[in-house]
């Protein structure tokens, strides 16, 4: 698969270091996303951000196709994936759609409320 800086892929986290979350892409590369790549706020524990064997989203930074290896970042996007156990999955752009939809919805039913 080809991969481009700037693109947002699912990733395996592998395992967590102080320094940063260590993930699986594929079954070529590997990658990193360092603490500085977590988030704009202080990270005082990186294991507060994912845990072992958790799917998530990770913004592609940097690519060395030598290493087959990947700097990667989750601060600019929602990077979570919500899936197992009933719960809703969250898409690369998070729930921004349903955000904006909620308000019209809202004065949709109160309008629907009103009229009888």
């Amino acid at each position: 698969m080809d991969y481009h800086v700037g693109e947002i892929i699912k990733v395996t986290v592998t395992s967590i270091e102080n320094y940063g979350i260590f993930v699986k892409v594929d079954d070529k590369y590997n990658g990193m996303i360092h603490i500085t790549e977590i988030s704009d706020r202080y990270v005082s524990n990186v294991r507060n951000f994912a845990f072992p064997n958790e799917t998530i989203y990770a913004k592609i930074v940097d690519i060395d196709n030598d290493k087959n290896q990947m700097k990667l970042s989750i601060k600019s996007i929602n990077y979570r994936i919500l899936s197992s156990k009933g719960r809703v999955m969250e898409s690369p752009n998070g729930f921004s759609k349903l955000k904006e939809k909620l308000p019209i919805w809202i004065d949709d039913k109160l309008q629907e409320i009103n009229s009888n």
